[in-house]
C-alpha cells in the first residue's frame, strides 16, 4: 500500500544507527560479518538528489563499518554516484543482475574503486528476470546452466581487486546458476588455478 509513496525515513541516518547499528554493537558480531549492503532499485530522484543523500547518509554513519551500495540502474553509474562513495569510503557493489551492465562495463563507468574492499554479486544471468532465473534455478539442488563470463569476470575481478590490495567479498545467489555452494566451487577453483 505504500508502494510510491514518499518514505520519511528514506535514507535517515539516525534510524540506521539506532535500529541497526546499535543492536549490531551489542552483538558484537562484527568480526564475523562484511559490509553492509544498501540496494537501490528506483528512487524517484535526480542523480544529483540521490547522490547529494547518499553523501550525507553516509557522512552521518559511524566509520568503524564497512558500507556499501547496490544499484540496480545502470543510468546511475559514473562520476556523480562514484564522488559520494569515494568521500565516504563506501563501496559499490559490483552486481550481476539482469539489466545491468557486466561486471567489467560496469567498472569502466566508475573508473576507479571507491573503498578499500569491493563488492561482488552474482544474482541473476544477464538479460533475464528474476522470475524467470528463479524457475530455471529451482529447486536449487544442482548447476542448471554454467556461466562462464560470470565465473570468468569473476575470478577476473576478484584478481584486480587483490592486487590493489583491497578486500573482496563475494556473494553468490542461488539464481545465478542454481546452486551457489557449487559456483563458489567452481569460482575457488578457477582462482586457484
Amino acid at each position: 500500500m505504500k508502494a510510491g509513496q514518499p518514505n520519511a525515513r528514506f535514507l535517515d541516518a539516525q534510524v540506521f544507527k539506532d535500529f541497526v547499528l546499535a543492536p549490531y554493537r551489542e552483538a558484537k558480531f562484527g568480526p564475523h560479518t562484511g559490509p553492509f549492503i544498501f540496494e537501490f532499485q528506483r528512487h524517484g530522484m535526480s542523480i544529483e538528489e540521490f547522490c547529494s543523500q547518499l553523501d550525507r547518509f553516509f557522512g552521518e554513519l559511524p566509520k568503524d563499518f564497512r558500507y556499501a551500495v547496490e544499484i540496480r540502474i545502470a543510468g546511475l553509474l559514473g562520476a556523480d554516484y562514484h564522488k559520494p562513495l569515494e568521500t565516504n569510503g563506501v563501496a559499490h557493489v559490483y552486481n550481476h543482475w539482469s539489466y545491468m551492465p557486466p561486471l567489467v562495463e560496469q567498472h569502466k563507468r566508475m573508473e576507479t574503486f571507491t573503498a578499500p574492499f569491493t563488492v561482488l554479486r552474482l544474482l541473476t544471468p544477464l538479460k533475464i528476470s528474476y522470475e524467470q532465473a528463479k524457475k530455471r534455478a529451482e529447486p536449487y539442488n544442482k548447476i542448471v546452466g554454467e556461466h562462464p563470463e560470470i565465473r570468468t569476470d569473476t575470478v577476473e575481478f576478484v584478481k584486480k581487486v587483490v592486487a590493489e590490495n583491497r578486500r573482496a567479498y563475494v556473494l553468490v545467489n542461488n539464481r545465478a546458476e542454481g546452486k551457489a555452494p557449487l559456483t563458489v566451487e567452481a569460482l575457488v577453483d578457477q582462482l586457484r588455478a
